[in-house]
């Protein structure tokens, strides 16, 4: 059996349905097929350039940058191709993708059915509308699209899809038993028949496929991959410039506004408990999920833009002492408001909107300028829990860190030393939580969590796995079930390959409470 892949960034990716497309427009696609999304980004831009009315050009650059993870933006650009070209089925299915990886399912099932209005029965449009409403627990109605798909394809096809039904309905052995007959998996089904392999016991299988799978990742990722070596140059500039003293002191604050919703960071490692926080939160009445915001991570090239010169950020930050540029602090927190505001976040009704973007814990420093009265919490987890959860996860966070143990052990390390840095110098007013006391203490610590927003108590905290609303996140299933403690300590399966990692992160460790149990 061999695995059609059928994975973001497109659903028809390559299919062209405008009658007519620019030169530039072509060769974006073609890079776009060799997963070389700078060029594809350069040659979109050029052909909106030569024609801003050009909906290929507008579809192209949605799905770049949407497969950047800046999904606003594309959302952006897929909604003008439709202005453009209304009967493009492919932008109509990528908009929906992009929707859903906003956490907007709910608004995604009409974009698939005006796409399969247009172009019935193409597997990957109804893979993907199968995945939706499999997300969102309507297993039926998954099931039933995915029968559609079996009429118009091959059984082997559709009995791939079927995998993640089958994981809904806890039929593990049913699903492994599947994709152990296939040949040549895509990434995301090997590093499922990894997970599947874990928790059914055959724990060193389970770390093969997913340290094969994140190698083809690796392979593809070009000059996205990680560099440890800039990560470390970038991290040192960073503790340079952030000090008590002659830096930080001098930096403008911006005052609050108070006339719309404000934000909740929400930071921590991928798979260390902040959806888990953000479903607690989003199931309150004063609080709206935003989700992975992109909008902390625009502010430095923003700065670089704004104080052109010799520097750059966070250099170029020295310029806010002046008095000229003292509304510099202003600027940030105006950006992100309005980036919220378009994002639909600061609609009446709501005091709070999560942002849970992973690593944003590197930009601090500026939300500190930007929002002084923030609030931040703050999760921390066992550090090796985390090392083989986001193994097992097609993830790019962290400058795609997660393509190798040795690199998402470097980076978290990395992480950790440059937040130790950032309390001490910052000394920031932020809760921290730890996954395992919130997963086995749920009350006590929603209760915690709640005062500290300064917010009352209300059931539907507790009761979080009822609330309908997706995350769109690979925790998506878990926070649609009661908690438990099944991930807690899951480590101890992989410690042989782990061991060698162990010193590296031993001050970490030590910092947090953790401990080395093999």
């Amino acid at each position: 059996m061999q695995a059609r892949n059928i994975e973001w960034p497109a659903v028809y990716a390559g299919t062209m349905t405008g009658s007519t497309t620019s030169t530039c427009t072509q060769q974006g696609r073609k890079a776009l097929a060799r997963r070389d999304l700078p060029s594809a980004y350069r040659f979109a831009q050029d052909a909106l350039h030569l024609d801003p009315r050009d909906a290929q050009a507008h579809a192209l650059l949605g799905i770049v940058l949407s497969a950047r993870n800046d999904l606003s933006s594309g959302e952006w650009h897929f909604r003008r191709a439709l202005e453009l070209m209304p009967d493009d089925a492919e932008s109509l299915a990528n908009l929906a993708v992009n929707l859903i990886r906003q956490g907007r399912a709910d608004q995604a099932d009409a974009y698939f059915a005006r796409a399969d209005a247009l172009t019935p029965n193409r597997l990957q449009l109804l893979a993907q509308w199968s995945k939706l409403h499999e997300m969102q627990g309507d297993l039926v109605r998954a099931g039933e699209l995915l029968d559609r798909a079996a009429a118009a394809s091959s059984d082997d096809d559709v009995g791939l899809l079927r995998v993640g039904l089958m994981v809904r309905h806890g039929q593990h052995r049913e699903a492994l038993t599947i994709l152990e007959q296939v040949v040549d998996p895509g990434v995301d089904a090997q590093l499922e028949r990894g997970r599947l392999r874990d928790r059914l016991g055959h724990h060193d299988e389970a770390w093969q496929d997913w340290v094969q799978a994140k190698a083809r990742l690796a392979a593809q990722a070009g000059t996205e991959a990680y560099r440890p070596e800039a990560v470390d140059a970038l991290f040192a500039r960073l503790r340079a410039f952030f000090v008590r003293g002659p830096n930080l002191e001098l930096l403008p604050q911006a005052p609050p506004r108070r006339d719309t919703a404000q934000p909740v960071f929400i930071l921590g490692f991928p798979r260390s408990g902040t959806t888990l926080v953000e479903r607690i939160l989003s199931s309150h009445s004063a609080v709206r999920a935003g989700g992975e915001l992109p909008f902390a991570g625009e502010w430095p090239p923003l700065l670089d833009r704004l104080l052109p010169g010799a520097a750059s950020f966070p250099e170029n930050l020295a310029q806010a002492c002046s008095a000229d540029w003292h509304h510099l602090a202003c600027l940030l927190r105006d950006h992100y408001l309005a980036r919220a505001e378009a994002h639909g976040l600061c609609a009446p009704g709501k005091r709070f909107f999560t942002d849970k973007m992973p690593f944003n814990a590197l930009w601090l420093p500026l939300m500190r300028m930007a929002f002084p009265q923030a609030k931040i919490v703050h999760l921390q987890r066992h550090p090796l829990d985390v090392c083989v959860s986001m193994l097992s996860h097609r993830l790019t966070h962290g400058f795609n860190c997660g393509h190798r143990i040795e690199t998402i052990v470097h980076h978290l390390g990395a992480m950790a030393g440059l937040v130790e840095h950032y309390r001490r110098e910052l000394q920031p007013d932020m809760l921290t939580l730890r996954y395992e006391d919130l997963v086995r203490r749920p009350e006590q610590e929603i209760h915690r969590l709640l005062d500290y927003l300064e917010l009352p108590f209300e059931p539907g905290c507790l009761a979080f796995h009822r609330n309908r609303t997706y995350a769109a996140t690979p925790s998506y299933t878990q926070v649609t079930e009661a908690l438990n403690d099944r991930s807690i300590g899951r480590y101890r399966n992989h410690a042989k390959p782990l061991r060698a990692f162990v010193p590296s992160l031993a001050p970490w460790l030590r910092a947090e409470g953790y401990e080395w149990e093999p």
